[in-house]
């Protein structure tokens, strides 16, 4: 009886024999003949096909449909053979198997991913098998690119690519009662969509505020800058900058919460930043004074309150703060100046209409007397 092996080479004999019969018979038959003796040809060539598609068991694709395609292949290995080439069953291998190849590379992968990286995964996942088999352990992708020789990039490449082969389905259920999908278990609410409005109205907000601010708060909070530096690169105080950024921040949160836009109690538009008035009635000179008192107003005060204080004479001296909405150190120094000045001279010095955060200041600051004179 002979072996599993010799019945395979028969039958690969009888496979080329055929075909020489075949080439030979349809070199002189007409259109009719031509298609039936084609006919004939692929029949007897159908279990090899067969054997061909099986081979490719087991990745993933159905055996019925490896077959079509690998009888597929058959029809053009038949078609296109030429006895002169040498053995037809060499031939059918590799038109088959290329027809079975090119079917996994264009109609089975779930994600378009480039030839080059296709044909390398299928490499990969061969040298996986056999290292694995060979270390008795999955192999790293470091031995993996020194048994294919390859960088190991290219394997960490094609062993990424590999899951586009069959994604899952974002569909698919998930638990045991199926009633959740796994894509109802991917992404989630983007927390940042509910601050847009806020974004766009403080956006808007901010071009209300005075040029000096709106670069403190962007020097701040957009160049993280510290209060020390912004104090020196603008030629102010760190207090001074720590009170100017508490209250634009404090407006600003005023104004988010209101409908109506709060009033703005900070520096006009004055190239000083402040503005001084001044009137005299009999013996009795009010000196209003408008904006910010600090290092950069408080030398303008200080000349005004004098040139008044002259004039007053030993008269009254009555300085109106309605409209400051700031004092600092150096603001505060010019006012106990005036004060000292006007005790020596027998004037009477009183502050009036100071805002409650002004009164803290200069009440702590040894101002207590002028203030309480108000109410005389």
């Amino acid at each position: 009886m002979p072996s599993q092996e010799d019945a395979q080479t028969g039958v690969l004999e009888d496979l080329d024999a055929a075909a020489v019969e075949y080439a030979a018979a349809v070199a002189g038959a007409t259109d009719v003949q031509r298609a039936a003796l084609r006919d004939g040809m692929v029949r007897i060539c159908l279990p090899f096909a067969g054997r061909m598609a099986r081979r490719y068991r087991g990745r993933g694709e159905n055996t019925e449909d490896l077959e079509q395609v690998a009888r597929l292949g058959l029809v053009k290995a038949v078609d296109r053979y030429d006895p002169e080439r040498g053995s037809f069953t060499a031939y059918a291998v590799i038109t088959i198997s290329g027809e079975i190849k090119r079917h996994f590379r264009d109609r089975t992968w779930g994600v378009h991913v480039p030839r080059r990286i296709q044909d390398l995964s299928l490499e990969v996942g061969h040298a996986t098998v056999v290292l694995t088999t060979e270390l008795f352990r999955a192999p790293t992708s470091a031995e993996l690119a020194a048994h294919l020789r390859i960088d190991e990039s290219a394997v960490r490449e094609a062993i990424e690519s590999s899951a586009g082969y069959a994604p899952s389905s974002l569909n698919a259920p998930v638990g045991g009662d199926g009633a959740a999908e796994f894509g109802d278990l991917l992404g989630g609410e983007d927390a940042d969509l509910e601050l847009i409005d806020d974004r766009v109205t403080v956006a808007g907000l901010l071009l209300r505020l005075p040029e000096r601010e709106r670069r403190m708060l962007a020097m701040r909070f957009y160049g993280n800058r510290t209060q020390a530096e912004i104090a020196i690169e603008l030629g102010i105080s760190q207090m001074h900058v720590s009170r100017l950024l508490s209250r634009s921040l404090a407006w600003l949160r005023e104004a988010m919460l209101s409908d109506a836009l709060p009033r703005w109690e900070g520096a006009t538009s004055d190239a000083h930043g402040m503005r001084i008035t001044v009137d005299e009635t009999g013996g009795v000179v009010v000196v209003r004074v408008k904006g910010e008192v600090d290092r950069d107003t408080a030398e303008r005060l200080r000349s005004s309150l004098r040139h008044a204080l002259e004039n007053v004479g030993q008269g009254r001296l009555i300085v109106d703060l309605a409209g400051v909405p700031l004092v600092d150190a150096a603001g505060v120094s010019v006012l106990v100046e005036i004060a000292t000045a006007a005790a020596v001279a027998g004037a009477e010095f009183v502050l009036s209409g100071t805002q409650p955060y002004v009164t803290r200041i200069l009440a702590v600051s040894g101002l207590k007397e002028p203030l309480e004179r108000n109410g005389r």
